[in-house]
């Protein structure tokens, strides 16, 4: 069971707070979105902007760390955070920030690093994420970074994205099985999602609409295949691909691929993934999750 952006259905996505209660609720592990700022470093950061989720705006790529550190990214969601979780300006989290808390967790967790592209760095973003798992022990050949006081625990490590040039760039330093292709079923609503983000006026956006379904209907194709010739070996598909696509589905865990599936936030579809052989959920609610799929599960803080 991942934390979607740790435990973000209760706390702001991507912080410290979100991240800690995820492995307070007991989640297997946390899932991440990293963006490169201007100054080279990594943070935790789902949009290419900080005007949905801050109280900033501008994008990622064009702010400092310092200037990153100084927005309210929790206020937002949570206008009261619990003391034990840090201040309001101990919220935003670089990957090393990340790394420190689970590695200092007393358990083993995974990791699942969502890498995101189109960036406007390219494949600096890949270079310097492998540079800081590198700086806290992180084997190349494991995806393993030991924790604990005397290395007992783990870390273990897996990178996925929505570009398949990110996963390709990875498959020569990073086995297939920590490789993870993400796609989604692509939607008249997604694609005017994504026209919606590009900087066209709107009375261009019509012209243009066929052409950007076109590029997101390949871009979902090529991951696909990445799944299907072994490149990667974990499929991430979205639920309503799950849903409508059950005979990709079933292949991929026959030919002994995994599945990860995001978001499931409600019980009876975690039994639908369940019961279809899927054995990784990526949710915004790990406590609730957790509880309805297993006898034992914990029970919220």
């Amino acid at each position: 069971m991942f934390a979607h952006r740790g435990a973000s259905g209760l706390f702001a996505e991507n912080t410290r707070a979100a991240y800690q209660r995820a492995i307070e609720e007991g989640a297997d592990g946390l899932e991440i979105d990293l963006h490169l700022t201007a100054d080279g470093e990594l943070v935790c950061f789902h949009d290419a902007t900080v005007d949905r989720t801050s109280n900033g705006t501008g994008a990622v790529a064009e702010l400092s760390l310092a200037h990153m550190r100084s927005l309210d990214v929790s206020t937002w969601k949570t206008p009261r955070l619990p003391g034990d979780y840090g201040g309001r300006h101990d919220q935003l989290m670089t990957l090393a920030d990340v790394l420190e808390l689970m590695t200092e967790a007393g358990r083993d967790l995974d990791l699942a690093v969502e890498l995101k592209h189109p960036s406007p760095f390219g494949d600096r973003l890949e270079h310097t994420v492998l540079r800081t798992l590198l700086r806290f022990g992180w084997d190349p050949e494991t995806s393993v970074i030991p924790s604990g006081a005397r290395g007992e625990h783990a870390v273990t490590v897996s990178f996925m994205s929505f570009y398949p040039g990110s996963l390709l760039g990875l498959s020569d330093m990073v086995a297939p099985d920590k490789l993870c292709a993400l796609f989604s079923s692509v939607t008249r609503a997604q694609v005017q999602k994504r026209l919606s983000r590009l900087p066209f006026a709107p009375a261009v956006r019509p012209a243009v609409r066929p052409v950007v379904a076109a590029v997101m209907h390949r871009t979902r194709r090529d991951s696909e295949a990445l799944v299907w010739n072994g490149t990667v070996g974990i499929a991430g598909p979205g639920l309503a691909y799950v849903k409508t696509h059950r005979a990709e589905v079933k292949a991929w865990l026959a030919r002994g691929s995994r599945l990860r599936v995001w978001t499931v936030d409600d019980p009876e579809d975690a039994d639908l993934l369940l019961n279809l052989g899927v054995r990784e959920i990526t949710t915004n609610y790990p406590a609730r999750l957790l509880k309805a799929v297993t006898p034992a599960g914990p029970a919220p803080r």
